[in-house]
């Protein structure tokens, strides 16, 4: 790259970066702030789950669409869209009287946050070339495990000093200096391929996403044998099924069937899918343990479980530094591996009076494992598609991720509270800084995140066996030409 074409890229890492580093804010700092939010909102079990998973599950559910939408229409028109709805929509959070309207903003949010993080990566595989696109994609992924570094910290102390809503109100200015620098520095997309939007293929993701994502919000409440959860899971399943079909036959699908068929990259999709199962649920987990068991404060919990995200800073760039001499997938698996032990001895330790050493070495290496993962499996999706695709191709990736958040999320909650009445369930989600529950309701939540946190740890070493298995059977690297794509 020229020195004019470094200072562009750069310029498009800093907008996309900051733009991601926003809404990965929106979602690790209501980790430590949901129980202050639900209180004042007066909100049910219910409600206080759907203001932290609403986000999650509607930016999910658009956020395909909007990859497809980026590589025909633009992806500096649908980045500087969505991060404008997103700063009009955290003010009408900071704003909202009811649990209803939080909703009803959140999902504001969600939609604007969707139309960023379809375009961020994709940005930035454009601006950079081959040989710099795995350094500036572990940047991108290192302001992702800041946002998890500050977003609990700040959540925390932001709620304990001014209350929720300053939270949400913060994000307005910045996110109106974001957008400026946005609209400057992106550069127009060249002239889209003669192509249509699959508007079929998008009302079946849409309905498909939506009814699997919405099947699995409720399990952690209803049960996972609960009727209305096999109702909505089978019925996206069954429009995924369609949606699949759809895609074999359309002229322009929403999702090139072609994405699919190098084993690589179908590995790496699977294995973004079972890393990210254990990437927000453990600190989620681990942040309602400790205020509900061993009654710490919201800013207490989030300096708890910032040692994760320090992990992931450190790890990002080094993996993408290491991408110019190793195989992608040989660190994926070391990365997964270190993920998975790190679960393993959570799971064997938590309980109340855990010190805050071992608790931090734990955290601190499940955050070396995810960061370790991330850059060279983003990489090895992105670097081996044509432009043309890089906006599916991220919002496949990006579903997936989000998918893989709830998934985890749903599975923990759902693991880690089967023990408990519903009361215990409202006070551990509602908890006021103190020790809310019974000691026999403490013991058995215990017991509960521990083996929630086991089942993580084997879904990390499912995805290690997985991509190992993939490199021994294709024997070669698995970052094919773009020509292959």
């Amino acid at each position: 790259m020229t020195d004019d074409a470094d200072r562009v890229g750069w310029a498009v890492l800093v907008a996309a970066s900051l733009g991601a580093l926003l809404c990965f804010l929106n979602l690790s700092a209501l980790n430590v702030a949901l129980p202050a939010v639900a209180r004042s909102l007066h909100a049910s079990p219910t409600q206080a789950s759907w203001i932290l998973l609403s986000y999650m599950l509607v930016s999910t559910v658009c956020i395909l669409s909007f990859g497809r939408l980026a590589d025909l229409w633009g992806r500096r028109q649908l980045f500087l869209a969505g991060l404008g709805l997103f700063v009009i929509a955290c003010a009408a959070c900071a704003l909202a009287p009811t649990a209803e309207l939080m909703l009803a903003s959140r999902t504001g949010q969600a939609i604007g946050a969707a139309g960023v993080m379809a375009n961020a990566s994709a940005l930035v595989s454009d601006a950079f070339g081959r040989r710099k696109m795995g350094l500036a994609l572990g940047v991108l992924a290192m302001v992702a495990a800041l946002a998890q570094v500050v977003g609990p910290l700040a959540g925390g102390f932001v709620v304990s000093w001014w209350g929720w809503r300053a939270l949400f109100m913060l994000n307005v200015p910045i996110g109106l200096g974001v957008l400026a620098w946005a609209w400057k520095v992106l550069p127009r997309s060249a002239a889209a391929p003669p192509e249509r939007f699959d508007l079929a293929g998008a009302a079946l993701s849409l309905v498909g996403i939506g009814c699997v994502t919405y099947a699995l919000s409720m399990a952690g409440s209803r049960g996972w044998t609960s009727t209305p959860v096999w109702t909505f899971m089978l019925a996206g399943l069954c429009a995924i099924g369609l949606f699949s079909g759809i895609q074999m036959r359309a002229a322009s699908p929403l999702v090139d069937p072609s994405l699919f068929r190098d084993p690589g990259r179908r590995t790496a999709y699977a294995g973004i899918l079972l890393l990210s199962m254990t990437q927000a649920a453990p600190l989620l987990l681990v942040a309602l343990y400790l205020q509900a068991c061993a009654g710490l404060q919201p800013s207490q919990a989030g300096l708890r479980i910032a040692p994760v995200a320090f992990g992931m800073l450190m790890a990002a760039p080094v993996a993408g530094i290491l991408l110019r001499r190793f195989r992608p997938e040989s660190i994926c698996v070391g990365g997964m591996l270190l993920a998975a032990c790190a679960l393993a001895l959570l799971a064997a330790l938590l309980q109340p009076t855990i010190g805050a050493v071992q608790l931090a070495l734990c955290l601190w290496v499940l955050g070396l494992g995810i960061g370790s993962f991330v850059t060279p499996n983003n990489a090895s999706i992105l670097q081996s598609v044509v432009p043309q695709r890089r906006g599916i191709a991220n919002g496949v990736r990006s579903t997936l991720q989000n998918t893989g958040i709830m998934v985890g999320t749903a599975l923990t909650l759902s693991v880690a509270m089967a023990g408990l009445p519903s009361g215990a369930q409202r006070m551990i989600l509602g908890n006021g800084g103190g020790p809310a529950l019974s000691s026999v309701d403490a013991a058995a939540f215990g017991r509960g995140a521990s083996a929630a946190l086991a089942v993580l740890a084997a879904l990390c070493l499912a995805g290690a066996a997985l991509i190992a298995r993939t490199r021994r059977r294709t024997g070669q690297p698995q970052l094919p030409s773009a020509s292959h794509a």
